[in-house]
């Protein structure tokens, strides 16, 4: 899957998960936060599609997706981008405590 459309993607499964994206310029890396009770996550757009992906990755690996439909392609991209991270995702998490 091409960078700029597996992007749009982890865009979608953030807005499907409560979070809104904002992508601003600026001499940040990029993290997720609250600000008066609305998930946000932010994305430097001055960064590579690569580093936005890994971002948004990082933010998706905190996240139990566990209720949310994520296309098979998807979760494969997105499983290549948390090795490469070293992100465990929380639903994994929940499982190796079982």
């Amino acid at each position: 899957m091409k960078p700029d459309k597996l992007l749009l993607e982890l865009e979608q499964l953030l807005e499907q998960s409560g979070y809104r994206l904002r992508k601003e310029r600026g001499t940040f890396r990029g993290a997720d936060c609250i600000i008066e009770g609305d998930k946000l996550v932010l994305v430097n757009k001055n960064k590579p599609v690569e580093s936005q992906l890994g971002t948004i990755a990082r933010v998706l690996g905190q996240i139990d997706l566990d209720g949310v439909y994520v296309k098979p392609i998807v979760r494969k991209e997105l499983d290549k981008l948390w090795d490469r991270l070293e992100v465990i995702p929380e639903s994994a998490s929940d499982l190796e405590l079982e």
